[in-house]
């Protein structure tokens, strides 16, 4: 399973019926490529969850790159928060779901390749883990040196080739994030955005040669995806100076210390944000019993034009959904049965729904802006780690205007189709039409013939 970190299902395509890409387009030709839904927040790491656990990533405890830990226990550190971006990435074994199994522990030997979540893999079955690969990743990132990105990526795919060319494994996840980087710092219709995107296509192509040569290829499944979309970016709103300036103390990263602070805001991707409020409370309020202090606030946060969706959870079981102009609306669910009910808008343009299953809201959101906005939001909503106010940002703006080492001109993490969208390339013609990446685990199970638990949030196309 390849992750082509980023790249988005149209300008894929478009590569590879421009002939840029033809071990991609081979995939194509003899198996199946598919337009399926990310995860929310669409935002690297989180939404690895879905190929590596075949669950959201607000089911395991994955709400976003940040989020801050009210209950104290698991980020003791000043602020308690947490970063995926830089050292706490470490943590993220330790973070997820203990009682929801990694393919990693199911299917064994794996290999796994810039794998944000790696829990079940042994030391040596980890590429891109050792202190001298992190160190120069380090520094590529924080010098902001985007075609390193690229040296990075290629030598990841080779060593990925090299050792499923000399080991046996049964499955390897492996991730590129190239397209990703230069896409942040480009735009993906760049031209080092379709290099990053040639280093997959030559990673494809000698696995696929390697495999061909020693007779593996006939029962070898390989597979492209991506995690998330992109889309361009003009303006950037920095948050914490906004709620600075409404008179808040707040706690951010890279500088989340602020013991006294009135909100906790925790940015992914970066268009998409979680804010917490009454920081003192151990357990998780609700939006009803936030509204009398907090209503002001959100009333001026959706007068801002870098918010497109506003989620406030209610309970474990609703939310509500605002969206400036457009009014707003409920969302129940029980199990996987949901309800959108309009109450003075209708903020998704979906119109009202009631009753739906997972494959009846997929149909009836598929073609909307927001595609599979209502399971997603529910699942986000519902985990104990979210924020109080849940913040989608709108076309052309992120929410983090400092501290990025490359300069954004494009972002995801949204609810957006753009952000939201995303390829799934497979070599085998699947059973029925894939639908979620959270179907990409439970479907190489099947492939592998292990049986899957019952836990998933996914179902095999297979």
């Amino acid at each position: 399973m390849i992750i082509a970190d980023g790249v988005r299902p149209d300008v894929l395509a478009r590569s590879i019926a421009r002939g840029q890409l033809p071990a991609l387009a081979a995939l194509r030709d003899e198996g199946s490529l598919s337009t399926i839904t990310s995860a929310f927040p669409s935002v690297t790491g989180p939404a690895y969850a879905p190929f590596i656990m075949g669950r959201y990533p607000g089911s395991i405890g994955l709400p976003g790159l940040r989020w801050y830990d009210r209950s104290r226990r698991i980020a003791r550190l000043s602020g308690h928060s947490r970063s995926y971006v830089g050292a706490e990435m470490r943590f993220v074994d330790r973070d997820i779901d203990r009682a929801s199994p990694t393919i990693f522990e199911l299917a064994k030997p794996s290999l796994g390749a810039l794998s944000v979540i790696t829990r079940g893999l042994r030391r040596r079955e980890k590429i891109g883990q050792s202190p001298a690969f992190v160190a120069r990743a380090a520094a590529t990132h924080f010098r902001g040196n985007v075609k390193g990105w690229l040296a990075l990526d290629r030598r990841v795919g080779e060593e990925v080739a090299r050792r499923l060319r000399t080991e046996r494994m049964r499955y390897a996840f492996v991730a590129l994030t190239g397209i990703d980087k230069t896409s942040h710092a480009a735009g993906q219709e760049a031209p080092i955005a379709a290099d990053a995107m040639q280093i997959v296509d030559d990673t494809v192509a000698q696995i696929r040669a390697d495999a061909e040569r020693d007779g593996r290829w006939k029962k070898m499944h390989l597979w492209v995806g991506s995690d998330h979309g992109h889309s361009p970016v003009r303006e950037h709103e920095d948050l914490v100076a906004v709620l600075t300036e409404w008179g808040y103390a707040t706690l951010a990263h890279p500088w989340a210390f602020n013991t006294s602070a009135d909100i906790a805001v925790m940015v992914s991707g970066n268009a998409m944000v979680h804010l917490y409020l009454d920081l003192h409370r151990r357990t998780r309020p609700w939006w009803p019993s936030l509204s009398g202090t907090w209503g002001h606030l959100a009333e001026n946060l959706l007068s801002r034009a870098s918010v497109d969706l506003m989620i406030l959870p209610a309970s474990s079981s609703s939310c509500e959904i605002r969206a400036p102009r457009r009014g707003a609306a409920t969302l129940t669910w029980s199990e996987s049965v949901y309800c959108y009910t309009p109450t003075s808008g209708d903020p998704l343009a979906i119109g009202e729904q009631r009753s739906l299953d997972d494959r009846e809201t997929y149909d009836a959101t598929i073609e909307s802006d927001y595609p599979d906005a209502l399971v997603q939001i529910a699942h986000l909503a519902r985990s104990a780690r979210s924020g109080d106010i849940i913040l989608s940002a709108a076309r052309d703006w992120d929410y983090r205007a400092k501290y990025e080492p490359i300069p954004h001109v494009s972002s995801h993490g949204a609810l957006h189709r753009e952000h939201m969208l995303v390829p799934l390339l497979l070599n085998r013609a699947p059973s029925r039409a894939p639908l979620r990446t959270v179907d990409v685990m439970p479907s190489a199970l099947a492939a592998l013939g292990i049986t899957a638990p019952k836990t998933l949030d996914g179902v095999s196309f297979f």
